[in-house]
């Protein structure tokens, strides 16, 4: 199994393995561009998107800046809306539905590390750069969800479909969909009903 599989299957891996930087290295350079494009330059942004994303839906509208790990395992689906200084460390898959509201300073991570320093990094005297040992867990979005600013998405965690999460928030646990939920751990207040 390469450190890449063992990465998308939520094994212990290597970020250090070549192959993986070389596509982390693609994803930084990438984002890179897309954040130093001319604002009003939308056809040049979507040429680089489209390289940078797993996949995206119509009418994608990205603030720069925008932070990815590599990019590649990001998916939107359509009409969505992703505001600035966003940032999705995507080792593994990020899914995020139709009509997505994503506020400024948004932080959805799918990477996690062992709590226990020997765990992380073992007992190597190495003198070279180690990178430490990590973990993954894809994070699911439903459709027609709004995420206020400077909430954090941890790994793992799924969110329903038409559900508000409020700023600040720190999301732990999964979202059941029709809810309000924040919070630090975020909870469901109240069911989302239309006024």
């Amino acid at each position: 199994m390469t450190e890449k599989e063992k990465m998308l299957a939520g094994e212990i891996y290597d970020c250090g393995d070549p192959e993986l930087l070389e596509l982390w290295y693609l994803g930084k350079n990438l984002a890179r561009d897309y954040n130093l494009a001319d604002a009003n330059n939308i056809e040049d942004k979507k040429k680089i998107l489209k390289q940078l994303l797993g996949g995206f839906g119509e009418n994608l509208w990205i603030t720069a800046p925008f932070y990815v790990d590599y990019g590649c395992h990001i998916y939107l689906g359509d009409n969505c809306e992703i505001n600035m200084n966003c940032t999705f460390l995507d080792d593994n898959q990020i899914i995020i539905g139709n009509h997505a509201l994503i506020a400024p300073n948004v932080q959805i991570y799918t990477a996690f590390h062992p709590t226990h320093y020997l765990d992380r990094f073992g007992d190597s005297v190495d003198t070279q750069f180690n990178f430490c040992k990590t973990m993954t867990a894809p994070v699911i979005i439903g459709d027609n969800v709004w995420i206020g600013g400077g909430a954090i998405i941890m790994p793992g965690v799924t969110i329903g479909d038409n559900v508000v999460i409020g700023a600040g928030s720190v999301v732990t646990k999964d979202i059941p969909s029709n809810v309000i939920a924040y919070g630090n751990p975020c909870q469901v207040k109240r069911e989302n009903k239309r006024r």
